[in-house]
């Protein structure tokens, strides 16, 4: 069945917020198939418009979705920033974690170095650790042995004293 170009942008418009209903109530509400409402959804994400998850809330929008809401928000001042969220569903402290997030992601490989740098560090510093403490068991074994062997010596010159 086709559907009027307006009847499609009026059924994406209730998916968007501040409406964000489901694509099942809007299914059952509009008497229009969930594989409809899922395809024109893609469509629209396809064109760049921004189409979070309906049922899940901002706090269940996909990493497409939150990123195009920092895009559309970067050049906006606080008033017009709050707007924007009031329009969208969304608090401005989502919005900046989410933009927080985006700065961090291209950071992602100086990280991983210096969490690697850091880890490489903590293991050399505890095999230099483990290392001292075996030398330094080595070194009381080895003593050891050789009080042993000394005991027997002395008991092979002068004998047993139990005997005596």
């Amino acid at each position: 069945m086709r559907y009027s170009p307006e009847r499609k942008e009026a059924v994406l418009k209730k998916m968007m917020p501040p409406h964000n209903r489901s694509i099942a109530q809007l299914a059952i509400e509009e008497g229009i198939s969930e594989a409809t409402l899922y395809n024109w959804r893609k469509e629209a994400r396809i064109k760049g418009i921004l189409m979070p998850d309906g049922d899940t809330g901002p706090e269940g929008w996909n990493a497409r979705d939150k990123f195009a809401a920092v895009m559309e928000s970067a050049s906006l001042n606080e008033q017009d920033t709050a707007q924007y969220c009031r329009r969208k569903g969304i608090y401005p402290h989502q919005l900046e974690q989410w933009r927080n997030a985006c700065e961090d992601a291209n950071d992602w490989d100086r990280q991983a170095n210096i969490k690697l740098k850091s880890e490489q560090k903590t293991s050399r510093k505890r095999i230099k650790d483990l290392e001292k403490e075996l030398r330094r068991k080595e070194k009381a074994l080895a003593e050891t042995a050789a009080l042993l062997v000394l005991q027997k010596k002395v008991q092979a010159i002068w004998g047993d004293p139990e005997d005596e």
